[in-house]
């Protein structure tokens, strides 16, 4: 037996798995986690930081498992909820996540008053010690089962709306995520008070600034986009060469350190993009207002300003606090429309700009970066939220002419600040976007995986960013190439967010960090601030230093978590669109081997369903390990990856967002 400490997660069966925190007295392997089965959780939820006692021996499958003794640390008070029924005595609801296996009795509230099949944010009581029922039933094999009930008590503090419609579903997502949907009173308040006092033009600031407001300069930003955080300007210089501006918003002007608009955005890290709306990190007076680099407006920007010679090397660099003027609001799409007629009068630094963009891309690549660009599909939706067209959208070179610049920004303010962040020879926090190398024994699992798919790939002890990238050009084309692409990507360590600079694997930067989005990601602030003062060589306040740890760590947290709203937006748009097809016929494609089943991905929507082994039809299947192929023991039918599978939809499951294919004909 030993003691582990970790944070809990659940699965959909209510089993919990601890992973233990990185401690000097935790197993040497990062994914080594921890199982409890259900009857030994206690109270415990999804998140919190809890104490495991281990059992001697592994269970039947191998696995270690233990029991929970202690709950150090709650993650998570705050979940949505569907309220099930209404009593006098009180409200049942249960758990909008079904990992959470538990059940919520809640008190009347007149400032909430619930009905059935409404979606709630529920915030759990503490004072109230939650029920946790083990009750054991023996089989007439003699087998026991073991089934817990836990109950939590708590209160509403949030109307969603009822299960299944549009504004309720999205909004109890961004809940679910842990972020608030609106700003407080307060937080609108101070903003509006921030563009008050720091918004107008004056002569001390233009003392301060340089002022840029007569180089041409533009935005290219998705055809929906309402806030513009990026601008590039183009100028020929006197002595030939040319400069390239990247002018980011200066919201560090307005977000002061101490504000409660700072405690507001440093909490959340992250804005929340959903399928159908934004929810803003900065409250929209900023996001959208000050902070936005609209067209023809003087605005503050944060920049960085790059000189190219005539073979496009750059020969001089500078960073600084500037005034722009943005002359020209571009779409993607009308930027590169542009581009294809190919007509340089109106706009000939827009052409300029691609030539340079596509010389760094082009460096890039022969640096070894790697490119896991993926599908991105989008959504138009009726006037009541319900998907009626979806779409693949294609990336076009205006979106790879903003991207280069971006990476180029964010590469040399990163190196500049890791070389002039010091005191003496010694280097100070800053934040850095950091990429880790990949675990050795996750490449040794994707080699099993590609080989057997028939592709070469043999990376030799050390592995390269370039390694990767060859693997992805061979698997281009290949039936199963989305797959191999993910299995790629998963086989990669989890870009974060860190105060020391370990570099970018993926890019192959020695240098990077993110200093492009402060409208939308609380780390560019940061960013923002150290290089303010580094410039301004002054010496970084010691609380900021030392709160910079924490800021990493949480913004990495707030990422992840902002991601799986708009994902878990996404896959209940596709679940949806597919609900007007229950009963049609349709060619589905292999997109993942399990041991339990084969995925199936809706070639539209984009959406998966899962079928198991023993759903395939009148045959026994089992799935070779070596080959990652499904076969038929009576049949010998096989069922690889990139196989197309003519289905039936027998039915979906919006609260699930899951797909219900009967297979039809393999």
């Amino acid at each position: 037996m030993s003691l582990i400490t970790g944070i809990l997660a659940l699965n959909n069966k209510g089993k919990g798995y601890v992973r233990p925190l990185q401690t000097s007295t935790t197993p040497s392997k990062k994914e080594d986690s921890i199982g409890i089965p259900p009857q030994f959780i206690l109270d415990a939820l999804p998140g919190d930081t809890v104490i495991v006692d281990t059992f001697p021996k592994p269970n039947k499958w191998g696995e270690i498992e233990g029991k929970i003794t202690e709950i150090q640390k709650r993650g998570n008070s705050s979940f949505v909820a569907i309220v099930t029924e209404v009593t006098d005595k009180g409200i049942h609801a249960k758990p909008d996540n079904q990992k959470l296996s538990c059940a919520f009795t809640l008190l009347h509230d007149a400032s909430f008053p619930v009905k059935v099949g409404e979606k709630v944010l529920v915030v759990i009581d503490w004072s109230r010690t939650p029920k946790v029922i083990v009750t054991k039933t023996q089989t007439e094999g003699g087998y026991f089962n073991t089934d817990v009930t836990r109950e939590f008590f708590g209160r509403v503090t949030e109307i969603f709306g009822m299960q299944g419609e549009h504004q309720a579903e999205m909004r109890s997502i961004v809940a679910a995520a842990g972020f608030a949907i609106e700003h407080s009173p307060e937080v609108e308040e101070d903003a509006k008070r921030s563009v008050e006092v720091h918004g107008k033009i004056t002569e001390e600031e233009l003392k301060v600034r340089r002022d840029m407001r007569d180089v041409w300069t533009c935005t290219i930003d998705p055809v929906d986009a309402k806030d513009f955080d990026d601008a590039l300007s183009y100028q020929v210089l006197s002595n030939g060469n040319i400069e390239i501006g990247i002018h980011i918003a200066d919201v560090s002007h307005f977000v002061r350190p101490g504000t409660i608009l700072d405690t507001e955005a440093r909490k959340r890290a992250f804005s929340v993009y959903l399928v159908d709306r934004t929810i803003p990190m900065l409250p929209e007076v900023l996001s959208n207002g000050m902070c936005s680099l609209n067209p023809n407006e003087d605005r503050f920007a944060f920049s960085s300003i790059f000189e190219f010679d005539a073979n496009k090397n750059i020969v001089s660099k500078w960073f600084g606090k500037t005034i722009i003027h943005s002359n020209k609001r571009f779409s993607y799409e009308e930027a590169q429309d542009v581009l294809n007629v190919g007509d340089e009068k109106e706009f000939p630094a827009l052409f300029r700009l691609q030539d340079y963009a596509k010389h760094l891309q082009a460096e890039r690549k022969r640096s070894g970066a790697i490119d896991f660009e993926s599908d991105e599909i989008k959504f138009i939706l009726d006037e009541k939220g319900f998907p009626i067209q979806v779409y693949k959208k294609d990336r076009i070179f205006t979106n790879h002419l903003v991207e280069e610049f971006m990476l180029l920004a964010n590469r040399e303010v990163a190196e500049y600040m890791y070389n002039n962040n010091a005191v003496g020879t010694k280097k100070l926090l800053g934040v850095y976007r950091v990429h880790d190398l990949p675990d050795p024994e996750k490449i040794t699992d994707l080699q099993i995986f590609v080989n057997a798919l028939g592709l070469d790939f043999h990376p030799g002890k050390k592995i390269h960013a370039k390694d990767i990238q060859k693997l992805l050009d061979k698997a281009a084309g290949h039936p199963a190439e989305a797959t191999i692409k993910t299995a790629t990507l998963r086989s990669m360590a989890k870009a974060a967010y860190k105060t020391v600079n370990i570099g970018h694997f993926g890019l192959a930067f020695e240098y990077y960090t993110h200093f492009t989005s402060p409208i939308r990601r609380y780390p560019d602030l940061c960013v923002h601030r150290i290089m303010q003062h580094v410039l301004t060589k002054q010496t970084i306040p010691q609380p900021f230093m030392d709160s910079l740890e924490n800021i990493c760590e949480v913004s990495s947290s707030q990422e992840v978590k902002a991601a799986e709203a708009e994902r878990a937006s996404i896959r209940y748009k596709q679940v949806e669109y597919l609900s007007a097809r229950i009963g049609q016929e349709f060619d589905v494609v292999v997109s993942g081997i399990a041991d339990f089943g084969i995925f199936l991905q809706e070639k539209e929507s984009l959406a998966e369903g899962l079928v198991r082994l023993k759903d395939l039809g009148n045959d026994f299947f089992e799935v070779d390990k070596k080959t990652y192929k499904v076969i038929g023991q009576n049949s010998k039918k096989i069922i690889t990856l990139g196989d197309t599978v003519h289905v039936r939809l027998r039915g979906i499951d919006l609260e699930n967002k899951a797909v219900d294919f009967e297979v039809l004909k393999i």
